[in-house]
Order: structure tokens, then sequence, then C-alpha cells
């Protein structure tokens, strides 16, 4: 018995060895063919995936490679002149919209007025103090001696903030979301102005976040009235 059965493994065993070849012949094979694949991917990896470019005021969007976008980023982004006069006419602007906030705990009737105060304060010192730092480090002074400030849009007048000052209640209510959607108008000119017509990058960014804050609060201040 133990004859035929040492066969019979024998028999069962042999026809292994042909399998291991021809799986380590397909191994090599594949390996040689991911080398290959590897090498023919390597131009599609480094040019990536597409970059959408938000295009400036009236212009389409467009959409670049992710090297043409890289290359984008390389260029020159000395400030202009726009871009330092935002800087220096939004600081101002942004000052008497504080200044107008800090009336309302003691006038304000409504508690929504009242938040809405506490926040456009909480927003606005902060991007006053990023728009000191970022004239310091170009080295340009908080204030020019021309008057470049005259024609800020949505500035309240000083008839305007006297009335202001005086009113109480509801009509100080009235009053404040009149003139902070008006002040909030003006800075949204203003940022769209110099997204079209400055060179700094952190310029437009900035411009960005005063158009996207500010237009969602005028819609909620046109709510309250």
């Amino acid at each position: 018995m133990k004859g035929p059965r040492a066969a019979v493994a024998l028999f069962r065993r042999a026809p292994r060895t042909p399998l291991v070849t021809v799986s380590l012949t397909a191994l090599v094979v594949l390996g040689l063919g991911g080398c290959d694949s590897g090498s023919d991917a390597k131009p599609s990896a480094a040019t990536g995936p597409s970059v959408l470019v938000p295009g400036k005021p009236g212009e389409a969007n467009r959409t670049l490679s992710a090297q043409d976008a890289e290359g984008q980023r390389g260029e020159d982004d000395t400030p202009n002149s726009a871009d330092v006069s935002y800087a220096r006419m939004m600081i101002e602007h942004h000052t008497q919209a504080l200044e107008i906030t800090e009336l309302a705990p003691d006038r304000a009737e409504s508690s929504k007025v009242k938040a809405l105060a506490d926040r456009i304060s909480a927003a606005q010192g902060p991007e006053i103090a990023a728009m000191n730092a970022w004239l310091k480090e170009h080295g340009k002074a908080e204030k020019s001696d021309d008057h470049e400030h005259a024609a800020m849009p949505g500035m309240a007048t000083e008839a305007q903030l006297k009335k202001l000052r005086a009113a109480q209640g509801k009509a100080f209510d009235q009053l404040f979301l009149t003139l902070m959607i008006t002040h909030h108008e003006g800075a949204i000119t203003m940022a769209t102005d110099v997204k079209a017509q400055g060179n700094n990058i952190r310029i437009e960014e900035m411009a960005d976040d005063v158009v996207a804050q500010q237009t969602s609060e005028i819609n909620r201040m046109r709510d309250m009235q």
C-alpha cells in the first residue's frame, strides 16, 4: 500500500513546479508593466488637476492647469497706488464704523441692533490692525499728505453723526441701520474698485473678505428695518 500512496503523492506534487514558474513569470511581466506605466504617468502628475481662477469684476472665471496656476502665483504682486490708497482709506472708513457702533449699547432699543453693532466692531477692529500692519510691512505711512480720503463712498456726514448721537430707542435703531447700510455699500464699492485696479494679493484677499462679510450684513440689516 505504501508504494501506490507514494506514487499518488508524487503525482500530485509534480504539477506544482510549473505553476510556480508561471506565477513568477507573470509577476515579472506585471512589474515591468508597472514601471512603464509609472514612467508614462510622471508628466501627468507634474501637470496636475485643473484650477479654477476667479476673474476680476466683469470678467469670466478661467481654468488653468496646476502648472500655470503655480506660475501665476509667482508673478510680481508689488503694491501699486490703488492698493496703498485702499488700505489707508479703509482704515479711516472702518474707524468711522467703530465710532457709530460704540453708540449702540447706550442708545439702541433693539437687541438685534446691539448684537449687530458688536459683530461689526469685532470684525472691523482686527481688520484695521491688519491693514496697518500691511502698510508698515511695505514701508507706507498710515496717512498721506494729499486729500485722497475726500471721496470715500458711504461715509456719514458730521450732521448725520450728530443726529445719531442725539437719537434714542427706535429712532436710533432706524437711523443706525440706514447709515450703516450706506456705510457698508461704500466699503463694498471701494473693495470692488481695488480688486479691479490693485496688484497686491493680500489686499485683494482683504477686499474679498469685505465684500463677502458686508454684503451679508447689509442683507441682515435690511431685514431688520
